[in-house]
């Protein structure tokens, strides 16, 4: 399906990407920790209302 090349492109490419990623998170990790401190809150609440429609919407099937 894909070429020898196609696929040593695209390993290279996702450890390059998962590098860049990982740089990055840890160079801007203080300033997360200042200004989204409690968003984890939102998170939670978020996943909470989709499972309450979800649990809504096969409980009345």
């Amino acid at each position: 399906m894909f070429t020898k090349g196609q696929l040593i492109f695209a390993i290279f490419f996702i450890i390059a990407f998962i590098a860049a990623l990982t740089y990055t998170y840890r160079k801007d990790f203080k300033l997360h920790q200042k200004y989204y401190r409690g968003s984890v809150w939102v998170l939670i609440a978020f996943i909470s209302f989709i499972l309450f429609i979800a649990f809504i919407k096969y409980a009345f099937i």
